[in-house]
């Protein structure tokens, strides 16, 4: 880890996102005062989605996009949005 002033940083940023990926920590300064700290993104650790993983396990109506009933659409429109404040 070492301290950058923040004009030094502006000039040399690519070379310090690379010392960065790396593995270094980096402290920008200004007028001497540590003010941030450039460090590398941490892999997630997470396995990439895989489209269809969830067949089987999930379950949605064959209507479930169907219109609203009229007395649905009533409840909708119709109805206050935090019930309990009547």
């Amino acid at each position: 880890m070492y301290q950058i002033n923040i004009h030094q940083a502006k000039t040399q940023l690519s070379k310090l996102v690379e010392e960065a990926a790396q593995g270094k920590e980096i402290i920008i300064a200004k007028a001497g005062r540590p003010i941030a700290k450039l460090i590398a993104l941490e892999k997630n650790g997470h396995t990439p989605r895989i489209p269809g993983s969830m067949k089987g396990h999930i379950w949605i109506a064959d209507d479930f996009d169907a219109p609203m009933s009229e007395e649905e659409l009533a409840l909708w429109h119709d109805s206050p949005i935090f019930p309990n404040d009547e």
